[in-house]
Parts: C-alpha cells; sequence; structure tokens
C-alpha cells in the first residue's frame, strides 16, 4: 500500500481552487488568509508532540499531491505573526513538503477560548502520551475555570471531546503534578496511570526520592504500595528509606482475567480492535465503581 493510502483515490479539491490565490479571503465574521510559515508560531506550552513518524509522512504526502485541505486556526500574536490554536501537524507538513505558507483562519480568540479549543482539536488522537494528556486536562480545566461558565466547570465537561469520564479527567490532571522523571516512567508504562495519581500527592522531595529507587532497584510500584506512599506522605512520615522499604514490599500475585470474544462479541462492532474494546470494558467498570 502506497504511504498516501486510499486518499490517493479520492478528487480533492484544494484550498486554492477554493478560494483562489489571493493572500485573503473574508468568510462571514473570519478571515482566511494564506500566512508565511516563519510566521506561524506554536501554541504556548503546546503540550503535544509533532512527530516525524509514519503519519506525519502520509500528512506530508497528502500536502504534496493535494495542498492543505483544511485550514489551520491561529489568532493574532502581541510579538508579530500568529500563534497556532491548531494546525501544528499540518504547518511541518507543509515544511516537508517544501511550501512556504499555508491556509489559516485567523479568529480573535482570548487565551481561555484558545487553549480550550487547542485541546479539545487534538485530545481525540490515538497516539498520544498520558505526560500529554495530562497537561493539556490540566490547561483546559484552569481555562474553563476562568471563564466562569454558568454552575462552574466541571470535570465531565473537561472530558468531554474525548468520552473521558470525570475520574479519569482528575486522575490526568493529577499526574500532571508529577516531577518529570516519575511522568516519563508513566509514559513508559514503568508506573500505571493509577499509581502515577496516587504518588502526584506527594511533596517534590518525595517523589524525587521514589524516582531515585525505581532507578536504582527496577522496582515497580502496586496500587497498595502507592497508596502507602500516599498516606505516609499526607502524615509527613514519609522518608527517603521508608520509600525503599515500601517499594521492596513483596507484590501480590497479580490476577488475570481471561473473557472469551464468544462471550462480548456481539456487544461490540466487528471493525473495533482489541484496544477499543478493553478501553470501553475499563471505563464502564470505573462507571460501576463509582457507584458502589
Amino acid at each position: 500500500m502506497s504511504k498516501t493510502g486510499s486518499a490517493s483515490k479520492i478528487n480533492l479539491t484544494k484550498f486554492d481552487d477554493l478560494f483562489g490565490g489571493d493572500a485573503g479571503v473574508v468568510a462571514g465574521a473570519e478571515q482566511i488568509i494564506r500566512a508565511k510559515l516563519e510566521d506561524l508560531h506554536p501554541f504556548k506550552n503546546h503540550p503535544f508532540r509533532v512527530l516525524e513518524d509514519a503519519k506525519m509522512e502520509e500528512t506530508t504526502e497528502s500536502i504534496r499531491q493535494y495542498g492543505v485541505l483544511v485550514p489551520g486556526i491561529v489568532r493574532q500574536r502581541a510579538g508579530g505573526g500568529y500563534e497556532i490554536i491548531a494546525g501544528h501537524r499540518r504547518k511541518m507538513g507543509c515544511e516537508r513538503a517544501g511550501l512556504d505558507s499555508m491556509p489559516v483562519i485567523v479568529r480573535d480568540y482570548t487565551d481561555d477560548e484558545a487553549t480550550i479549543i487547542m485541546v479539545d482539536s487534538n485530545i481525540q488522537r490515538e497516539d498520544i502520551l498520558p505526560s500529554e494528556k495530562a497537561k493539556a486536562y490540566a490547561m483546559k480545566y484552569e481555562a474553563m475555570k476562568h471563564q466562569g461558565t454558568k454552575g462552574g466547570c466541571t470535570l465531565d465537561e473537561v472530558g468531554e471531546a474525548a468520552g473521558d469520564s470525570r475520574k479519569t479527567v482528575q486522575r490526568y490532571i493529577w499526574l500532571a503534578r508529577l516531577i518529570p522523571g516519575l511522568i516519563e516512567m508513566v509514559d513508559e508504562k514503568k508506573i500505571g496511570i493509577s499509581q502515577g495519581a496516587e504518588i502526584s500527592f506527594l511533596p517534590g522531595e518525595a517523589q524525587e526520592w521514589v524516582l531515585a529507587v525505581i532507578r536504582e532497584t527496577g522496582a515497580s510500584v502496586s496500587n497498595t504500595q502507592a497508596a502507602k506512599l500516599k498516606e505516609y506522605g499526607k502524615t509527613g512520615e514519609l522518608t527517603q528509606g521508608m520509600v525503599r522499604l515500601i517499594l521492596a514490599e513483596e507484590k501480590p500475585k497479580e490476577r488475570k482475567v481471561v473473557i472469551r470474544g464468544d462471550r462480548i462479541n456481539e456487544f461490540f462492532p466487528e471493525n473495533f480492535t482489541s484496544d477499543d474494546i478493553e478501553g470501553i470494558i475499563i471505563k464502564l467498570l470505573e462507571e460501576w465503581k463509582d457507584r458502589q
């Protein structure tokens, strides 16, 4: 299969064919322009990676053949040029395709509005790391609180775009408090999301102790151990020696549950992957646990 996949079979209309080659077009209350790439700057504290991976190669090849089909979204920047709200990957694709400009929609967003749109336009991607999601949800939550929407901001509203429950969103926001070394271990699956959320309640120095012991011993962290670390951290009794002792405790045997495919296939469409099914089951179990 070619790198462009099924897109090569579709007769797509380029942005320039739709709007012409003029520098700017006014569409309703929005201004659509073709901005120089050098004038497009990343969103401040942008939490999402922009990687030169296989998907970027597909994006680049699509841009080479058809141009940018969907304009990015930007706002004017105090220091000149524009701040990208949505379109960081498109910009890189244009750079790799040898272009010097791309179409963008210029909108007059406040900081909070821009943050919410930036997060929602990226949060549903499949390849997001826990650290990216944690930072993104923390940013969106703060932005929504600043806006002071009627009835206040709820965690359910924060997770609405990605279909995440209140509990899931809360865990990710807690993860954002981890020191860099520990959040990297969550990304690498050396520490689970639940365990990382518990450890995030520790002050920075205590988190450094946990990181040092894990790096030195290669210890894993169970739910029970994470809960103990959190509890001793609350009382102020936690020391580096105690961290070492807790993480050296013997882990209980892991329970393994296998559900036969023929028992659950009727509940899911045929195009759902194993990861899709697992994600839905975990989400339903979390909601069930919340009701207990």
